[in-house]
């Protein structure tokens, strides 16, 4: 039966290359039986531009483009986290990088909204607005002008603050904003979502005016499981890998 895959917040790094042991035999075990494969943001726990380190990942880059070469559609957007992600970048795993914060894609006859997430946390006024600053090409490029180490040490500070920032914070504030999930599915006209970023998976149904809608949150993955949806023509579900 035709099934597509997503997923997110995998968080890959260096530091944790059991993550990466675990995403390989996911798509070896569990990926290599879809047709397609996405990956909603933060396939990475940091991207600082195409030099950064790509030896360490070299045996998920092999396993990812043997798997396309297969037939197997890899779709990749970036997140929060690896908002550096390039085209070039994603190519060379053998898929195509989303641009856009958002994407519609037909998911078996249902049109469906794809994001990180992170763009629907519109209370977190202080994330809405430094996301803004990163994500402005001056930034961008005036940052990818530095030399790797001093990006590295600007990433390191960026996620030491991060930390301390979420643990202060109402889980409300970090957790999407309903109103702006309704009005986002409103104005693209569409009854399906799809987004990580909250790290909160469920499966959540409510009316968007008179009409069920439905928002699927992908969970991140952890050294032993992670949570996932397997969407096929007429069933919808989530899903826990296991170690």
């Amino acid at each position: 039966m035709p099934e597509t895959l997503f997923i997110a917040d995998l968080h890959l790094s260096p530091e944790h290359p059991s993550l990466q042991d675990l995403f390989i035999r996911f798509l070896q075990q569990r990926a290599c039986q879809a047709e397609s494969l996405y990956i909603l943001g933060d396939l990475f726990e940091t991207w600082l531009g195409d030099d950064d380190d790509v030896e360490s990942l070299q045996p998920l880059m092999d396993t990812l483009l043997l798997l396309t070469q297969r037939g197997l559609h890899l779709t990749v957007m970036r997140g929060n986290r690896d908002f550096l992600l390039t085209p070039a970048m994603v190519q060379r795993l053998g898929g195509q990088l989303y641009t856009t914060d958002h994407v519609i894609a037909d998911i078996y006859g249902r049109p469906t909204l794809l994001l990180h997430g992170d763009t629907l946390c519109t209370e977190d006024i202080a994330y809405q607005t430094f996301r803004r600053q990163v994500r402005s090409p001056e930034w961008q490029t005036q940052f990818l002008s530095l030399p790797l180490t001093q990006r590295r040490d600007m990433a390191r500070q960026a996620r030491h603050l991060s930390q301390h920032y979420t643990q202060q914070q109402d889980t409300l504030i970090t957790d999407v904003t309903l109103s702006a999930v309704c009005e986002l599915m409103q104005q693209r006209h569409v009854n399906s979502l799809i987004h990580g970023h909250t790290h909160r998976p469920a499966i959540h149904e409510f009316m968007l005016g008179e009409t069920k809608a439905y928002r699927y949150v992908v969970g991140n993955w952890h050294d032993d499981a992670a949570v996932f949806l397997s969407c096929r023509p007429e069933q919808w579900t989530l899903e826990t890998w296991l170690a």
